[in-house]
């Protein structure tokens, strides 16, 4: 059977009109008018197009295949008395002189209704994935990403990198999160690990003498998911660099990304280089928050000394964090409905007040701040029409917590929010290390194989006492782009001294550290170079540019929420034959 088109169905334009052509694809709807007139509409992945059949023999053959049936036209192109310019093909149709049915569909119903997809239940779309996609607003996602992916990869090119791909079997490691394991068929009893990064052999291409490595690689880690994250696997464009630092992995992505966002995102202005710099105890302090939005213009201000003894029981004893929105001109209703999102995402409640046309203190906690008037107004720099957001609790907790208020507020105060950007930032200084909320001992905060600031000297000092292992900063940087966070990065420990040293202050040794990394601590003992890398989010990146609510948006077959593929059933049940040659027993 020949199948081949001569054009697709986003191709006829008035300059076709007269000529024959064969169009293919989805019969997404037909509208009957009389016994020999109806009006089909025909859809491929380019477009559509009008088909309008006007022969008793051709309709009654159609009207017995169901929508969503793969077809072939075969007919003359016409311009259209009725024209539509909202489509690029609404000024012709085409007058079919035959039908040929390429793949029947068998359901009179479908799931949900195509080009309405986004409005049927997730579970449902998940599902039925195949036909989602086939909804345009959907699809567009994904040429986007494919768009996106070819941009950094061949900006990457440009940058002088070279793409090299990593092993997806290797062994478990302690990275951070829950390892994907595979039973080794060969080895009973033993596993391999999907990598939750290639950061390990990305790090051995340094040490191999390979000067610049990139790639869009595909990253496992056992996790809940969230609005940002996608349970189970995602990609990332995890690059690293021989004989570089801090400054030279900022300048790469300050080149490659910008350009990007500004070209395929919703918005057409992202920030130019140099992106700004914040280390990670300022922004805490400053916008409650590592990975700011720098959109909006509201920052936080200190209240402790102003309000802390002012005879309201939330502050006493407590760090107390003010937001000040000038020009705010919310209801009653407004604010207690903020103050009560505000509560839901950041688990603490926020208080307010007002500072009035007339100079007054109103709402909220007002009786409190009116005895200190004259005080609270100069301490906070008020000007009448202001509102003040409140939050209180230990200094990580009230700054966390006026960091959820401060987005609130931006979001609903469009005079300090310009939302219509892509405002880039660096956090810089992250902590190397921090008291674990389980273990309630230290650990390390964000990175293992991170440089430390000061080196091997500052970590001897944590050793002897005379510094405090939590004040120890490192050359760790996350990427952050409007609120969220796309990538982690860091100038890496290459130093087998100092990565011993690093350890130690974790409870664990040089034999624990040889033998939980030991190619990479071998390589590093035959001459390292000084490296440093980032990985930024595809997935993210491709969430942001498309204003996609969630990251399941984005990916063409995501799982759900739970991490299950609906549509192909995973994960499933196996045969008892498979385990026992795996060497498996399933206890549960």
């Amino acid at each position: 059977m020949v199948q081949s088109r001569t054009h697709n169905c986003n191709e006829l334009r008035m300059e076709n009109v007269g000529q024959e052509v064969r169009l293919v694809g989805w019969m997404e709807n037909v509208r009957l008018v009389s016994a020999n007139l109806a009006f089909l509409v025909l859809r491929d992945f380019y477009g559509t197009t009008q088909v309008v059949i006007e022969d008793e023999g051709i309709l009654a053959t159609v009207k017995g295949w169901n929508k969503e049936s793969t077809i072939a036209v075969n007919g003359t192109v016409r311009e259209r008395s009725s024209k539509n310019p909202n489509l690029p093909t609404g000024d012709i149709e085409v007058v079919p002189e035959s039908v040929e049915l390429l793949g029947r569909c068998l359901y009179n119903e479908l799931p949900f209704q195509i080009n309405r997809s986004k409005e049927a239940d997730e579970a449902l779309r998940l599902k039925y994935r195949y036909l989602d996609l086939r909804n345009p607003e959907v699809k567009k996602n994904i040429v986007l990403r494919s768009n996106v992916v070819a941009a950094l990869r061949n900006a990457m090119i440009n940058e002088g990198f070279l793409e090299i791909t990593t092993p997806i079997l290797t062994a478990s490691s302690p990275e951070g999160a829950r390892d994907y394991l595979v039973p080794a068929r060969k080895h009973p009893g033993k596993f391999y690990a999907l990598p939750q990064a290639p950061q390990q052999f990305k790090q051995l291409l340094m040490t191999s003498g390979f000067d610049r490595y990139f790639q869009i690689a595909p990253c496992f880690r056992d996790e809940d998911a969230r609005g940002d994250r996608s349970p189970g696997e995602f990609y990332q464009l995890d690059m690293e660099m021989a004989f570089a630092g801090q400054e030279d992995v900022f300048a790469v992505l300050e080149r490659v990304l910008p350009p990007i966002f500004a070209k395929f995102g919703t918005f057409d202005r992202a920030s130019g280089a140099p992106f700004k710099r914040i280390p990670y105890l300022e922004a805490m302090d400053k916008y409650g928050s590592d990975k700011p939005d720098l959109r909006i213009d509201l920052v936080l201000q200190d209240a402790t000394e102003l309000l802390s003894s002012c005879g309201f029981g939330p502050f006493e004893g407590n760090t107390v964090k003010a937001v000040v929105v000038t020009g705010f001109e919310g209801t009653r209703k407004q604010i207690d409905k903020l103050c009560a999102d505000v509560e839901v995402q950041a688990g603490r409640k926020a208080y307010w007040f007002r500072y009035d046309e007339s100079s007054n203190i109103v709402g909220g906690i007002a009786k409190f701040v009116e005895p200190i008037k004259e005080k609270v107004v100069n301490g906070l720099g008020l000007e009448p029409g202001c509102f003040v957001g409140l939050t209180a609790g230990d200094r990580l907790t009230a700054q966390k917590t006026a960091g959820v208020l401060r987005s609130k507020l931006g979001a609903f105060c469009p005079n300090h929010m310009d939302a219509e950007q892509y405002a880039f930032c660096w956090i810089v200084d992250f902590p190397m290390y921090e008291i674990g909320e389980e273990s309630g001992e230290l650990e390390f905060c964000h990175n293992p194989f991170s440089m430390p600031n000061g080196g091997l000297n500052i970590l001897k000092k944590a050793e002897t006492g005379e510094v405090d292992p939590l004040t120890i900063t490192a050359f760790q940087y996350d990427l952050v782009c409007n609120g969220v966070e796309l990538s982690s990065g860091a100038v890496r420990n290459h130093d087998p001294e100092i990565m011993i040293e690093a350890f130690k202050l974790v409870r664990l040794g040089e034999e624990d550290v040889k033998a939980k990394f030991p190619a990479m601590y071998n390589a590093f003992c035959y001459g390292a170079p000084p490296h440093a890398g980032i990985a930024p989010g595809v997935d993210r990146m491709i969430m942001l540019l498309t204003g996609s609510e969630t990251i399941r948006e984005v990916i063409p077959f995501p799982m759900n929420k739970n991490a299950q593929d609906v549509m192909m059933g995973a994960p499933g049940e196996v045969t008892e034959a498979q385990l026992k040659e795996l060497n498996i027993k399933v206890t549960v």
